[in-house]
């Protein structure tokens, strides 16, 4: 078995098709069917069920698929991973984030730690937790921050911040000069949230259905800024964390949440059992001296 037939297997999955993976590999399909079969009678199983008209793995497929992709992203990282050794500390790190934080606090430790290690590059992405720990889970990304509670079977973490969920009305709303509201007086009102990919969307829900109603929403939005623009113009309210709400500029007000009272954590979380590069764990590393060091700054 060569490492490009474990490339060749993986390109298959990721495009669904022999004819798209031999299109993006610049290879002709007989040829890329031929070594598919050779992959198959080497390990003596089968790996795509031929009695579906798609490239459907088989258990076997599945299983060798994550080893297949471990073994490729081991090779690729070789040469970066040798140069670290002999003290030449290089690499490029893919980090998820949730844009219903406040990167200020971040972005300032990420610069510190550029100041250290300016060999290292970053790419920023942002997107829900729900779609952060898929991307990890599929080495898209390396390493998340994402909202707790996490599947701790399948991620390392640490935890990052604690705040309060607040409710933000337009100036106009019945509540805008009350201190405190409770979550059910908010039963008759019009919701604007986060996308459903943010689990952040899921702990409002179940903090109404808690409270006894179920939240009537009328639009969501993966951008906290959208999100204000509507409730100026009276669309609806919404519930935000306290950092978030410290950055809004428009005509808004935000109100204590009491009965209960709402609160939401995030931590930053990393694949288990799986190959971490060195600049990753730098980084990790990094991170939680940074977090411990200011959270003694604090106390």
């Amino acid at each position: 078995m060569e490492l490009k037939h474990m490339i060749y297997f993986i390109e298959i999955v990721k495009t669904g098709s022999m004819t798209k993976a031999s299109e993006k590999l610049y290879i002709s399909q007989p040829t890329i069917s031929k070594l598919l079969r050779d992959l198959e009678a080497e390990l003596g199983m089968e790996l795509f069920d031929r009695h579906k008209r798609q490239m459907v793995l088989t258990d076997a497929g599945k299983a060798f698929l994550q080893q297949a992709k471990e073994i490729v992203r081991l090779y690729e990282n070789l040469p970066t991973e040798m140069n670290n050794l002999l003290g030449m500390k290089q690499g490029h790190i893919k980090i998820g984030l949730p844009p219903i934080m406040n990167v200020k606090l971040f972005i300032h430790t990420l610069g510190e730690f550029h100041e250290s290690y300016p060999d290292i590059s970053f790419e920023l992405l942002e997107s829900g937790s729900k779609r952060i720990e898929e991307s990890i889970i599929n080495d898209e990304v390396d390493v998340g921050i994402t909202v707790l509670p996490t599947d701790t079977d399948t991620f390392h973490q640490f935890f990052l911040l604690e705040e309060q969920l607040k409710l933000v009305v337009p100036r106009s709303h019945k509540f805008a000069e009350r201190e405190k509201v409770s979550l059910i007086e908010l039963k008759d009102d019009d919701f604007i949230l986060f996308s459903e990919d943010f689990i952040l969307n899921d702990r409002i829900t179940e903090a109404c259905k808690t409270a006894g109603f179920i939240p009537k929403v009328i639009a969501e939005s993966s951008q906290w800024y959208f999100i204000e623009q509507m409730i100026t113009a009276s669309l609806g309210v919404s519930i935000l964390p306290a950092s978030i709400i410290d950055t809004l500029k428009e005509d808004v007000v935000s109100i204590e949440i009491a009965d209960p009272s709402i609160l939401w954590q995030l931590a930053i979380i990393w694949k288990k059992n799986s190959y971490t590069s060195f600049v990753t764990k730098e980084w990790l590393k990094f991170m939680q001296e940074q977090l411990m060091f200011k959270d003694g700054k604090n106390n």
